[in-house]
């Protein structure tokens, strides 16, 4: 299976196309080589006509394509159509998603105004509560029928109103059904995703988009991996367009670094075919971030670099261009980090191996920062990139490596983009049999374009977080970001955002929507103020559970709206304590944080001497 035309030169992935709305009058096409959608979701309570108008019209004004409101009851879904009237009457032909999760009903009352329903399989015709239950294979087949009766009208009454579907998974609301027979599992997705475009084609409709979104950015890059795979299995005609996001990303640098990492992953290998960057912030903010992403693609995936060649670049003894495909130096559906020896960097730092990633700044970029940073800091630089011995090397010509403790890395204006080119280094060093640590740079220019800090920040993120994504890294080098303080701190949560480190707390947090059972953002802002210096201490601060507590999996303690007003603490996938006052939560959840052993009191720390 690949996912991908080559993991060494871009090609867009083609797929048939789907019209949104009237193309003439503010709608859009979707795939088939039409440039990539942005869209985003209104926050407030859907049943506020004027409030849902003035934040639809607030996102087109900075550019959205398409806007999300969800309809979790007829009453909501049934008031889409005094929300689309006024947006018509005011000469905003945006197209509108209704968002549906568990009542098929709102999505037969939806689909009677809006140009786009969103259905979540996991959830769909199902309960809130995500149990996991045996099937034998009767029973398991009975719950296909049960879903496709409840599906179907759905599907025909699109059909017949020209409507289009998202089929969206998520990775925290996986069915029973499907985790009884493939677990929580990208596969699961999937499978999940496939179960349901079976029966849309089953009634010749195919005006429908997938999207397979994870709060976790490794997860979601090998769904959608596995996801494209599968369709090409399945056959030519299902070239369905993609949409990219990374659910529950957050919110500043860190939401912003997730979104990139997974979206812009994607984005370089030529999959996507519309996207939302998920941040904890004022929706209109995510517009920019959208387009910032999306503009530095091409700069990261330009394959005609001072005249090479495909045949330069290929493998000895593979195919000898792109359009043969070429190998992949990892597996692009599991994610196994690269092996290799352990090595020293410097007096009492080692990378490879079993080690963490390493962080490696520049000369410059030491002197300035050494100085001043505490001597218990996490954040720090490691080591020097001008005193390492690294053997820097063009990928693209034949070289030789006579041992696997030496570190080595792309050299500087080598002639492939930065993905490329780390990812035909790894190829090229299995081919040898060789297995040298790496050194991952966020540019191969010296990053001396002088970029912005937000744009320098979606670089580096999507450059080395695709590698890092694809199990190839074990030092790491920025110098995109001109601030040496900034290029130090980016490292960092880079490497936390990929999972390959933890030095702070950790959060997961959705966007807000109507939905939301509290102010998202103001309790986000509070629960970081009492626990952000909890090292390695994972949060999900979610509004409420339509998603699943599958999203939380991998976090440790939940926070989590269970009704207006009324607050469920988690610990992993568990609900502890249910109906807290919003009032005492925060305290709540220190407490619990507490009883389970993870609180720790926050230390003033002292600055090393000058020169240390």
């Amino acid at each position: 299976m690949r996912y991908c035309h080559s993991p060494l030169f871009y090609r867009r992935r083609s797929t048939r196309p789907v019209t949104i709305g009237d193309p003439k009058n503010g709608g859009v096409m979707i795939g088939g080589g039409h440039p990539v959608v942005v869209q985003s979701m209104i926050t407030c309570d859907t049943m506020d006509t004027a409030e849902s108008v003035k934040q639809t019209l607030e996102l087109v004004a900075v550019g959205c394509q398409i806007v999300r409101i969800t309809a979790p009851t007829v009453k909501d879904a049934a008031n889409l159509r005094n929300i689309v009237r006024e947006l018509r009457s005011r000469g905003c032909h945006v197209p509108i998603v209704a968002d549906i999760h568990f009542k098929p009903d709102a999505a037969m009352e939806a689909v009677k105004w809006v140009e786009v329903v969103r259905v979540n399989p996991g959830n769909y015709a199902d309960k809130k509560k995500f149990a996991v239950k045996e099937y034998t294979d009767d029973e398991y087949a009975a719950e296909l029928k049960r879903i496709e009766e409840a599906f179907v009208p759905l599907v025909l009454e699109c059909k017949r109103l020209n409507r289009a579907l998202r089929i969206g998974t998520n990775h925290g609301s996986l069915s029973d059904r499907i985790m009884n027979r493939y677990g929580d599992t990208p596969l699961g997705m999937v499978e999940s995703a496939l179960e349901f475009a079976r029966i849309c084609r089953a009634h010749d409709f195919h005006d429908f988009k997938f999207s397979m979104k994870s709060s976790n950015p490794k997860v979601m890059i090998e769904c959608y991996r596995l996801l494209v795979a599968r369709l090409e299995q399945e056959g030519p005609d299902w070239n369905y367009p993609i949409h990219l996001g990374v659910t529950e990303a957050g919110e500043g640098e860190d939401g912003r670094i997730k979104s990139a990492i997974g979206i812009g992953s994607l984005l370089c290998d030529g999959l996507g075919d519309t996207v939302r960057v998920s941040l904890t912030e004022d929706s209109p903010r995510e517009i920019e971030v959208c387009r910032d992403l999306l503009d530095q693609i091409p700069k990261l995936t330009m394959t005609q670099v001072r005249g090479v060649r495909a045949p330069e670049a290929s493998l000895p003894g593979e195919p000898a261009g792109p359009e043969d495909g070429a190998v992949f130096p990892f597996d692009p559906f599991t994610f196994t980090r690269r092996p290799t020896p352990e090595i020293e960097l410097a007096d009492g730092i080692r990378c490879g191996g079993e080690q963490t990633v390493r962080v490696a700044v520049t000369r410059a970029t030491w002197d300035k920062v050494a100085p001043k940073i505490p001597v218990k800091a996490d954040v720090k630089p490691e080591v020097v990139y001008e005193d390492l011995n690294v053997a820097e090397i063009d990928p693209t010509r034949e070289f030789e490596i006579n041992c696997d403790t030496q570190l080595v890395t792309v050299k500087d204006g080598a002639p492939l983009p930065a993905i490329a080119a780390f990812r035909l280094l790894a190829a090229k060093l299995k081919r040898l049999g060789r297995q040298n640590p790496i050194l991952l740079k966020d540019c191969l220019d010296g990053g001396g374009d002088g970029a912005e800090p937000k744009i320098a920040l979606l670089r580096a993120s999507a450059v080395i977080g695709s590698l890092l994504a694809d199990g190839i890294g074990d030092a790491i080098l920025i110098r995109g970001e001109p601030g040496a303080g900034q290029s130090l701190r980016l490292a960092y949560n880079l490497l936390q955002a990929a999972g390959c480190r933890s030095f702070k707390t950790d959060y997961v947090a959705c966007p807000s929507c109507g939905r939301t059972l509290f102010n998202l953002q103001t309790v986000t802002a509070q629960v970081k103020a009492r626990t952000d210096h909890l090292k390695g201490v994972k949060i999900a601060i979610m509004g409420c559970i339509v998603n699943g507590p599958g999203e939380m999996a991998d976090a440790d303690f939940g926070y989590v709206g269970g009704a207006p007003g009324k607050i469920n603490l988690y610990v992993g996938k568990t609900p502890i304590k249910f109906n807290i006052p919003e009032a005492e939560a925060v305290d709540r959840l220190v407490d619990l944080i507490k009883e389970h052993g993870k609180w720790v009191e926050l230390e003033t720390q002292e600055v090393a001497p000058a020169g240390n």
